[in-house]
């Protein structure tokens, strides 16, 4: 449900051959299949080979388990102060508002589009009494790097920065360089401008802080919501957003 570099990882090892040393060791470990010799345990897979997939989802759940929890213990120890810094995220929204919505997203991350209509769909409806931090996090390579770039720049015109990345975040495609000032044109951004302030040291700054702040709070994957304080590595819904809220 996430693009992270763990996520990368553990999908690669699936589609090798070691994935099958480590889930047997495991699915004994877990009492899966009864103890019993090599020869007994390789005939018993053999037998039955759903065995393996149901031990690495089970594997998988609980290292998703535990990053979850690790995740929520580190933003609970930082709070949530340094994710509403104005250096390195745009933050909107009254500053005395007791709903807060904070998310870590990357333009070419799948799963951030898929969680895009819950998202303005919330906005939308809080606009006037929640505070909003839209936080750079690109790890998806080059093209999201400029995409991250060009979106920290466009700040520089506030008042155009929701609509260029709604914008970006709706494409169905890669978001590639020509992408980003085409979306720029239909934003209304002053594209000359937006090329000038993407060359700015602040930028950088801000891209290193921001990298250096999911560090801190356990997050390596997009997207990642922080809502009223409750955190959220994965896709989001509307029944998930009202369950981060504690409506539900």
């Amino acid at each position: 449900m996430i693009t992270s570099f763990r996520g990368a990882a553990f999908a690669g090892m699936i589609g090798g051959a070691a994935l099958s040393v480590v889930v047997l060791f495991a699915a004994a470990r877990l009492g899966v299949f009864p103890s019993a010799s090599d020869a007994r345990i390789r005939d018993y897979l053999l037998a039955h080979p759903q065995v393996l997939v149901e031990a690495s989802d089970k594997l998988q759940a609980q290292q998703e388990e535990s990053g979850d929890q690790a995740r929520q213990a580190a933003v609970r120890k930082l709070g949530l102060k340094p994710f509403f810094n104005p250096r390195l995220a745009f933050v909107t929204g009254p500053a005395s508002a007791r709903t807060t919505f904070v998310e870590f997203f990357d333009y070419n991350c799948p799963y951030c589009r898929a969680s895009l209509p819950a998202v303005k769909k919330f906005i939308a409806a809080h606009k006037k009494d929640a505070r909003f931090a839209f936080i750079e996090f690109p790890i998806k390579g080059p093209q999201s790097t400029i995409a991250s770039r060009a979106a920290l720049a466009a700040r520089k015109q506030p008042d155009k920065y929701l609509a260029f990345h709604f914008l970006l975040m709706d494409e169905k495609e890669m978001v590639t360089e020509d992408v980003v000032y085409a979306d720029a044109q239909k934003a209304g951004l002053d594209v000359n401008k937006l090329r000038a302030d993407m060359q700015d040291r602040s930028i950088d700054t801000a891209l290193t802080a921001a990298h250096s702040l999911a560090a801190a709070a356990n997050v390596d994957g997009t997207p990642a919501f922080i809502i009223n304080g409750n955190v959220r590595e994965g896709a989001l819904d509307d029944v998930i957003l009202r369950k981060l809220m504690g409506t539900s």
